[in-house]
């Protein structure tokens, strides 16, 4: 059966998943209220963080949304969302000092990001396709070969998020390390916006545990229908 007894695999991923979502909003919206003592924005914390790694020609624009802040590689562009951009709070240079971090990476050459990138086109299509072809060659006997083509292809996504992790972990690291060699935070600031980059890391951790779980879920629904056949 495709959704039964396997579904099971995917509990403590679920569990996880809700518990690293409720963690990152209220970590967040605790520490945005809690003002650096500085008075950088994270506008003004992500440019002095470029600008001392020489990196001149990175631009930092706002965007819409909550949390929707990302480094964008094919524009060299650090998008931070607005509460992010204009906020003083230690959330705010936390998390673009974060962004900050993965332009540092990819000025550097940081091999795990080169890597994630490669692997950009293969995830999404290993994402949105495997699971399709799964289906597929589980409930069309005359396709059944189509099951091991969509494992495969889901492999490539599970892989990404693999690989995402030390990408988001050493960005984290590096922020924290750039905001207190910049005078940005105190020693004692320090703690609220790295509870605020554990809080954003376990969200990743969740997302890799899901799609590994997944992964193996469909390679045991895969061999009960060997073992069945």
């Amino acid at each position: 059966m495709f959704f039964g007894f396997w579904d099971i695999l995917l509990i403590p991923a679920i569990i996880l998943s809700i518990y690293a979502q409720g963690k990152i909003s209220s970590t967040y919206g605790k520490y945005s209220k809690v003002y650096s003592r500085a008075g950088y924005t994270g506008a003004q914390a992500a440019r002095a963080i470029l600008q001392a790694n020489g990196l001149y020609d990175v631009r930092i624009e706002p965007v819409a949304g909550r949390l929707s802040d990302h480094y964008d590689p094919r524009d060299r562009t650090v998008r931070l969302s607005e509460g992010v951009y204009q906020g003083n709070s230690l959330a705010s240079l936390a998390v673009a000092a974060h962004e900050s971090g993965h332009a540092i990476q990819h000025a550097t050459g940081y091999f795990p990001l080169q890597l994630r990138s490669t692997f950009v086109p293969a995830a999404n299509f290993g994402s949105s396709l495997g699971p399709i072809l799964i289906i597929a060659g589980l409930f069309i006997p005359a396709f059944d070969w189509l099951l091991q083509v969509g494992i495969l292809a889901f492999s490539l996504a599970v892989l990404f998020q693999l690989i995402t992790l030390p990408v988001e972990y050493n960005a984290s690291n590096r922020a924290m390390a750039l905001l207190q060699s910049n005078g940005m935070l105190a020693q004692d600031e320090a703690r609220g916006a790295r509870k605020v980059l554990s809080a954003a890391a376990l969200t990743y951790v969740a997302a890799a545990l899901s799609a590994l779980l997944q992964l193996l879920r469909f390679v045991m629904i895969a061999q009960g229908r060997d073992g069945d056949d």
